[in-house]
């Protein structure tokens, strides 16, 4: 169906254009010189290419399933864990705070937030390795969540930047583009302060027994240490003109993170939970290879799965 013709369809592209040469940085991009997609396609007229993306990220299936997947603690009894998608949804209302002070595009920024972690498979990092783990065994290829969710975006036939931004959010490679820069390192400020918050209300860790001095520079509590956080972030990145931390601040909080691996994500307590998503992992992924059914094919189906239908699926094999 053609879209209609307007006073507002018709304007809004030079409108766009004009604000964002008037308030973006210069080191932003701009909405309407995105590289492009990899099937051309006609845009819509009164969204930019990026809202564009955010919308179908947002109604795409891969998104909602979100919702199903909880981020450190396999299907918890409580109604206020982190799922991956309020995973999500913190990433990227940090991320738009901090592209906004820097005067970049926040769509874009937006953008990318929604879709990284789209490919993320259940059972957190440990359903990530068991996922890995089978695949390396059964015909020497890896699994990456970054490389699922790139192609969840390609899928959806997002624009250059937003794909570039969902696959380098984690790994070696450095974002293309400053937005992208942003999300990479708010997935870390996020991520670590909301799963400390969920390791004290799972009972792993005791608000006293947290490293002291990181948390008398950061902050006593998650809001106040994601505040310290985000402040750092936008005066260091304004000074340098890059996505960068203080030295101090940024130290800190890799030392936070190093703790948190040892004490909850590789920690006693956990094992029992990664030995269990492992376990129900690797027991749907053989089924499905004596199935008969293809690589790429499993990939996708497995790593769509919520935590709750994996261990239903798996339970009824």
């Amino acid at each position: 169906m053609p879209e209609l013709a307007g006073r507002v369809a018709d304007a809004f592209e030079e409108r766009i254009r004009r604000a964002e040469e008037a308030s973006l940085s210069p080191a932003a991009v701009r909405s309407y010189e995105t590289a492009g997609r990899l099937r051309a396609e006609e845009e819509c007229r009164i969204r930019t290419p990026f809202q564009r993306d955010r919308d179908r990220i947002v109604h795409s299936k891969a998104f909602r399933r979100l919702k199903g997947k909880t981020q450190v603690f396999i299907d918890p009894g409580g109604d206020h864990f982190r799922t991956r998608m309020t995973h999500t949804l913190e990433t990227t209302a940090i991320s738009r705070v901090v592209a906004r002070a820097l005067r970049l595009n926040e769509d874009l920024t937006e953008a990318i937030g929604l879709g990284h972690d789209t490919g993320h498979p259940p059972f957190g990092h440990a359903g990530e390795e068991a996922l890995d783990e089978a695949l390396r065994e059964h015909c020497g290829r890896r699994f990456r969540h970054n490389e699922q969710s790139l192609a969840i975006a390609e899928r959806l036939n997002l624009t250059a930047e937003v794909r570039d931004g969902i696959l380098t959010h984690t790994g070696p490679r450095e974002p293309a583009t400053l937005e992208g820069k942003i999300v990479r390192l708010v997935d870390r400020v996020a991520y670590i302060n909301h799963d400390i918050d969920d390791a004290i209300r799972h009972g792993i860790l005791r608000d006293d027994g947290l490293p002291t001095a990181e948390i008398e520079l950061l902050g006593p509590s998650g809001s106040r240490r994601i505040d310290t956080l985000v402040h750092d972030l936008v005066e260091t990145s304004e000074r340098a003109g890059d996505i960068v931390q203080s030295d101090e601040i940024g130290a800190a909080m890799l030392s936070l993170r190093a703790f948190m691996f040892e004490r909850v994500y590789l920690g006693p307590r956990s094992a029992e939970e990664h030995r269990r998503a492992h376990e129900v992992v690797r027991r749907i992924f053989d089924h499905l290879v004596a199935r008969g059914d293809g690589v790429d094919a499993i990939v996708d189906y497995v790593s769509g799965m919520t935590d709750r239908f994996a261990l239903s699926y798996a339970a009824g094999l």
